[in-house]
């Protein structure tokens, strides 16, 4: 289920790629505290997705070597998530002349994960930018269905853009300030209300 942007109904959605999952203020799990995570993959079983908020200190190329000449700016690893964060998943940006082939797994118009074992040579002419998660977030689409419903995530669509949002600390706030209408006062909620 999603919140549609124009109103608070819920609103029914086969799948969560390339939505956007915004943890709402009960959320108090230290791995998910506004945390804006975009669905990059889903099967039957489960949701993939990558915290998109959540940027470290370590560059890029202390890490993948070469890569880091493709990532955005900034260029440093984020937080994908809790799972596996020993591992790497990278979101590109295709560029319009690069054919659709160039991106691993589509996500939502030019954006889609990469092949890291291609190498950044193949990437190199092929994409207009790219992020580097280590680790993702991942749940049972019943489990996540189940959150949603509980208040735990709002469901918004995505813009392809999103993942380069370069102030990624402020991203949380400015999701919900699009959303316009009584969700953009979200945007203000204090981190730790309860010391109000």
């Amino acid at each position: 289920m999603i919140t549609n942007s124009n109103t608070t109904r819920p609103v029914a959605r086969e799948s969560f790629v390339g939505s956007l999952l915004v943890a709402t203020p009960i959320v108090k799990d230290p791995n998910f505290d506004r945390t804006v995570v975009m669905a990059v993959g889903q099967e039957e079983d489960g949701v993939l997705g990558l915290v998109l908020n959540r940027a470290t200190d370590l560059p890029v190329n202390e890490v993948l070597g070469d890569w880091g000449g493709l990532a955005g700016d900034p260029a440093v690893m984020f937080e994908g998530g809790p799972v596996q964060p020993d591992s790497a998943i990278a979101l590109g940006w295709r560029k319009h002349s690069a054919p659709e082939s160039a991106v691993y797994r589509p996500v939502i118009g030019r954006l889609g994960t990469l092949d890291l074992s291609q190498g950044p040579e193949y990437y190199r002419d092929r994409l207009d930018g790219m992020r580097v998660f280590a680790g993702y977030a991942g749940w049972e689409t019943a489990q996540l269905q189940a959150e949603v419903q509980a208040g735990a995530w709002m469901v918004f669509d995505a813009l392809p853009t999103d993942p380069f949002y370069s102030s990624p600390e402020d991203m949380w706030a400015m999701v919900w300030r699009r959303q316009g209408g009584l969700l953009a006062t979200m945007a203000h909620f204090p981190p730790e209300a309860e010391l109000n």
